[in-house]
């Protein structure tokens, strides 16, 4: 799979650089359009299949816990082993596992299926980010590319309700297989279009098997925790020993880090300021738009009787981020920077939170339009520029390792915001609120998100390479924190 010699890194977007550029936004679209259409489908798939409520929950979580786990091993793969190598490999078993989850007769079937396409897109994601920062030229055509890749993705999430709920009223597995048919295209094209810019390396160096034993245990044991706050009131000894237990596995991963010839997670990558605000605004975003995204579909379904497909044909429009990232945000990032650009989208995604607050069983969809169509700008203006941040100023070799730490915040931020939401939804149900009072008192955790996450916003993310903390162009081995 490895060429004999490394291909020009594209300095122009021309016709091949687009081609790339759409097999690799192509798979990341495919990994956003399948979580969400799964999440339109879980009533369909409880009634065929009679999965308890803990059972259907295990299916979301399960994909959680393969993705959050897995994700900085994930990162550290692609820069070790290669990233083309890498991502065709997982972008396979993506393929396989997704598909063979269409077949589930049983809930145990189906939640191995979604662990493994989980796991398979936490090594596959970090690996097509670092592809494309690895394949474009640094400044404005890498930008450009980054915020298609990103726009794309995000509108396979958001879009990804629609199509869910159209294939739902044809029957929840083509849920499962339709998306085999897109990725089995996007794995032949990739096959033939998308290259390693590095070209074969002959010392990848040694895998950290202590490191990543332990930082994809606790990952998984964090993300379980936070599933489990989802009930505080189900076995909180339980939940507290399962936060107790990720957090030791996480200092004997550090404790190793430092003491290993070749981390796994070279802890130095975290004295760059800038990346750490930018995984932290990611963490918040994200999880701030999870968790209304979970009370809308409880308000449109549960409150007020709306089908999928209606709830989907509802939240469609924040899907006009897919068209705006590409077209807009570019040279609003060009004209102003990541820093600002990133703050007004946050301010505008805590405006739409606000304005849905007083929303009620008698609300017009036009009243509540105006929020959602906010959101979409929103996400346009945060999730591209957030992606740029996300690799700048790392030197390249670490490229994959800084894909999957933006990522694991991404996917950390999906859980604890769904987690948070649901608590508090729970909490105010069980103080004799109504249904509506509810998700406007669950309401109020997006906004408290955006307002923190626009707090470290007003500092400002940095504008371009030279504008962040730069990594030595040489990285010794031994370093450490």
């Amino acid at each position: 799979m490895l060429q004999s010699r490394p291909p020009a890194v594209f300095t122009d977007m021309s016709a091949r650089a687009w081609a790339v550029l759409a097999v690799l936004s192509g798979a990341i679209f495919l990994e956003g359009i399948d979580v969400a259409m799964l999440n339109v489908a879980l009533p369909s798939i409880r009634a065929d299949l009679g999965l308890s409520t803990g059972m259907l929950s295990g299916v979301v979580s399960a994909y959680v816990l393969g993705y959050g786990g897995f994700m900085l091993l994930g990162g550290r793969a692609a820069d070790l082993f290669g990233r083309r190598r890498v991502f065709l490999f997982w972008l396979t078993v993506f393929v396989v596992f997704s598909g063979l989850g269409g077949f589930a007769t049983e809930g145990w079937m189906l939640l191995t299926a979604r662990f493994v396409t989980g796991v398979a897109a936490a090594f596959m994601a970090p690996a097509g980010l670092s592809l494309i920062t690895t394949n474009f030229a640094e400044g404005p055509v890498r930008n450009r590319a980054l915020l298609v890749y990103a726009g794309v993705g995000a509108g396979g999430f958001s879009l990804g309700m629609v199509v869910g709920g159209v294939l739902t009223t044809f029957g929840w597995r083509w849920v499962f297989f339709a998306p085999v048919v897109l990725s089995a295209l996007i794995l032949v094209a990739a096959l033939a279009l998308v290259r390693d810019a590095e070209g074969p390396r002959s010392e990848r160096g040694t895998v950290d098997v202590v490191g990543a034993i332990s930082v994809t245990g606790a990952m998984m044991l964090l993300v379980y925790g936070v599933v489990r706050l989802e009930h505080p009131g189900e076995g909180p000894a339980l939940t507290a020993a399962v936060f107790a237990a990720g957090l030791a596995l996480l200092g004997l991963f550090v404790l190793t880090e430092r003491r290993v010839a070749d981390p796994l997670v070279r802890l130095g990558i975290l004295r760059n300021p800038n990346l750490v605000r930018t995984n932290v605004i990611a963490l918040l975003f994200i999880g701030s738009f999870a968790g209304f995204q979970f009370l809308a579909a409880l308000y449109f379904q549960e409150l007020r009787g709306w089908s999928t497909m209606e709830t989907g044909l509802a939240m469609a429009v924040i899907g006009i981020d897919a068209i705006l990232a590409p077209l807009l945000t570019p040279k609003l990032v060009e004209r102003f920077g990541n820093g600002r650009v990133v703050f007004g989208g946050v301010v505008i995604a805590a405006v739409a939170y606000l304005l849905l607050l007083p929303m009620g069983l008698d609300t017009a969809y036009t009243a509540i339009l105006p929020a959602l169509i906010l959101l979409g700008i929103s996400f346009a203006l945060v999730y591209g520029p957030l992606t740029i941040a996300g690799t700048d100023g790392i030197d390249e070799r670490e490229h994959g390792l800084a894909g999957g730490l933006l990522y694991t915040a991404f996917q950390f931020g999906f859980a604890l915001g769904v987690s948070a939401v649901t608590a508090v939804h729970v909490a105010a149900l069980a103080s004799g609120a109504s249904g509506m009072d509810a998700i406007r008192t669950a309401l109020f955790v997006p906004v408290i998100a955006v307002v923190l996450a626009g707090l470290l916003g007003a500092f400002g993310l940095r504008r371009g390479a030279g504008s962040t903390a730069a990594e030595p162009a040489e990285i010794p081995a031994t370093a450490t924190a």
